[in-house]
């Protein structure tokens, strides 16, 4: 339950690696707006910060964002992502350190090399776990292996250093467990939710960023970043499928594949790229919509009538809310996948869902009752996009009225920020033995370190 009126509000601060435009940006925006709604001071910091590639909420004025150690570098020669993400995190937490300003507590979420650095602020460090960062790298040479042994060691000592940790599904809870075998205390799963209010816009087909997607085909979307561990291959296969088993609908359906994309990654441009070669390897015409999501008529993008698979990077609300409300339905192709927002905006919409049957959705979609659970395999997910594709308007009726009813049960920003707000408190009450163990372990291990080198300088010094 949320703490009384009356009781004094936690100051909180959270800690996000870069705040851009994705899955755990939405929840770190979310959780932050809806705390400060209920009376929090709420300051946000963060190593990046770009206001052309983030969410409007962390531009506008309604949320404090403070960027610390922007000017160090993401990588060297597109080598050692992690390393400098660890160190940007570091410098983050000695700025704070340095700035002297007083939280009671701080939210961490993403890397978990800040927290013994935080802990020196005398706050509770609240972790929220989106999955373990070990997990989520390839290990495909010798040398990989041998510099993330450090880096895995060093995830599960500094995690283990936080006073509460949460995951964002049953799914992570798991996986963490196993992850993370010396941490005693297991995670508390708090689901990320949804303001569903931000989902009740009124469209504006004259907005010339929203315009250029009316179309009279039947459209079925896909949402997710442009990286290749999405399997965004998957939703063109199943859709080049689709239309050969249903040639008649080659003319009036069409594929929109929109998510987040930043200039600045690499993989997001070579994939993106990968994505149209495959479509049109496949006999599908494609349109890539770059620089589609400004209101300026003068760059109204124009989509060819024969497009068939329609490309859309960094796309806005008004877009997102135009696909969520104009789509048939929505396919999620990530296997695995930690929690996923995307399906519970889908289903909020009152859209069927077909997605992979692992990892978050399994808790989000039901079913046969909101949508469809189909391995991750092309045919599979034909037959389900073909099965709502038939009646497309008694699915929306039967599986999209369940799905909205079951997000507004168990997946609104309401019952998220309700359940956060209960943890801060139970956070700021609470000693974790555990993890002030881990903290002083590892304080006298670097301060060892340390005094061991200082030494040996020092003997090597006077014999000279």
């Amino acid at each position: 339950m949320p703490v009384p009126a009356s009781a004094p509000k936690p100051k909180i601060a959270f800690v996000h690696p870069d705040l851009g435009i994705g899955g755990a940006e939405r929840l770190v925006v979310d959780a932050a707006v809806g705390l400060q709604s209920r009376g929090h001071s709420i300051q946000v910091f963060t190593s990046h910060h770009d206001p052309s590639h983030c969410f409007e909420e962390s531009r506008d004025g309604t949320l404090n964002v403070s960027v610390l150690g922007d000017w160090l570098p993401r990588d060297i020669a597109g080598k050692g992502h992690i390393l400098f993400a660890i160190l940007r995190g570091v410098v983050l937490a000695l700025s704070l350190l340095i700035s002297a300003q007083r939280f009671d507590v701080i939210i961490v979420d993403q890397l978990s090399a800040s927290i013994p650095l935080l802990r020196f602020t005398n706050a509770k460090i609240l972790f929220y776990c989106h999955f373990p960062d070990k997990l989520l790298t390839q290990r495909e040479s010798l040398l990989k292996k041998l510099y993330r042994m450090p880096v895995d060691l060093l995830e599960e000592v500094t995690t283990r250093a936080a006073d509460d940790i949460v995951v964002n599904s049953k799914f992570t809870a798991q996986i963490f467990e196993r992850s993370f075998p010396s941490i005693k205390k297991l995670p508390e799963v708090l689901y990320p939710g949804i303001h569903v209010e931000s989902y009740a816009q009124i469209l504006d087909l004259t907005d010339p960023s929203v315009a250029f997607l009316v179309s009279s085909r039947q459209t079925i979307v896909s949402i997710n970043r442009f990286e290749r561990k999405k399997n965004l291959r998957l939703a063109i296969d199943a859709f080049s499928l689709l239309l050969k088993k249903n040639p008649s609908s080659a003319g009036r359906t069409r594929l929109v594949v929109a998510g987040g994309y930043d200039p600045r990654v690499v993989e997001n441009k070579e994939h993106l790229q990968e994505l149209d070669a495959i479509a049109k390897g496949l006999g599908l015409h494609t349109h890539i919509a770059l620089n589609n999501n400004s209101s300026s008529a003068e760059s109204a993008t124009t989509v060819p009538p024969n497009t068939q698979v329609l490309f859309l990077p960094s796309f806005n609300i008004a877009q997102r809310t135009f696909l969520l409300m104009t789509a048939a339905l929505l396919v999620y192709t990530p296997s695995n996948e930690h929690f996923g927002i995307v399906p519970v905006e889908a289903m909020y919409a009152s859209l069927p869902v077909v997605a992979v049957n692992t990892g978050g959705p399994t808790e989000t979609v039901v079913d046969a009752q909101t949508g469809y659970l189909r391995d991750a395999q092309p045919e599979q997910f034909a037959e389900a996009m073909a099965a709502v594709l038939a009646d497309a308007s008694k699915a929306k009726e039967q599986l999209g009225r369940a799905g909205k009813k079951r997000v507004e049960e168990l997946f609104t920003s309401v019952a998220f920020i309700d359940k956060l707000e209960a943890i801060v408190e139970r956070t700021l009450r609470s000693r974790n033995a555990d993890a002030y163990e881990a903290w002083w372990r590892l304080c006298a291990t670097v301060g060892g370190t340390a005094a061991a080198i200082l030494l040996a300088v020092l003997a090597l010094m006077l014999r000279a």
